[in-house]
């Protein structure tokens, strides 16, 4: 009999020291977090495609639920999933680059997220998760970090538009790494302005997603949040 424990079991242990996680509030790289931490994330032995996002918002950090928002509403249309779909963390794991709400500007817009998670949890993290397929990565943070920690950095003077409008020549193979813009209701004018991420990504992403969780093995121990 092994000795050694049981990868989900030690994702599991992992998952729960990323939500006890008090780093921003308690030892941050610069200004403190603004309120009590609440680090979010869904993560499993099994899921094939990973949702790579921002940070939570107002409605997420109130729930504790990853885009449990009408960002999330929008996000499910884009990949033609349903909420049952998109919260089985045996099939989908929700990832953001800030596990807790960062806060917002004067403006009342949502800082960026916090730098702490990354430095102190993705790469351990992502190790643990060898089994994803495909990543679905939203905003300029997400693909920075992906592309890069796949071994295919991002020119740096690239624009977000370039990015996904070329997703093909980033995507790769092992794992496939689709650029998404955010889905919130503050890129709706750009959607409209360009009406090629309809016209051509969207069928796309649905393709991609479709066949990812096709190929979900499902029935092993997932963790939720």
């Amino acid at each position: 009999m092994s000795t050694f424990p049981h990868p989900a079991l030690v994702l599991e242990a992992f998952a729960t020291r990323v939500r006890a996680c008090r780093i921003c509030l308690e030892a941050p790289l610069k200004t403190p977090l603004p309120h009590e931490p609440r680090p979010v994330l869904r993560v499993s032995t099994t899921a094939k495609l990973l949702v790579a996002s921002q940070a939570p918002g107002t409605k997420v950090h109130a729930t504790g639920i990853s885009f449990n928002d009408a960002s999330g509403d929008r996000l499910r249309q884009w990949m033609d999933v349903s909420r049952e779909t998109f919260y089985d963390t045996a099939q989908v794991a929700i990832v953001p680059m800030g596990f807790c709400f960062p806060g917002q500007d004067a403006k009342k817009a949502d800082l960026p997220p916090r730098p702490e998670c990354r430095a102190a949890w993705h790469d351990d993290l992502f190790a643990l998760m060898p089994q994803i397929e495909t990543i679905l990565a939203i905003g300029r943070y997400a693909q920075d970090y992906h592309f890069a920690r796949a071994g295919r950095p991002l020119p740096k003077k690239i624009t977000l538009d370039e990015i996904i409008r070329n997703w093909r020549d980033f995507a790769g193979q092992a794992p496939r790494i689709i650029p998404l813009p955010h889905p919130s209701w503050r890129n709706i004018g750009w959607a409209k302005r360009n009406p090629w991420f309809e016209a051509e990504i969207l069928p796309m992403l649905k393709q991609v997603v479709a066949q990812t969780l096709g190929t979900s093995s499902l029935g092993t121990s997932s963790l939720g949040a």
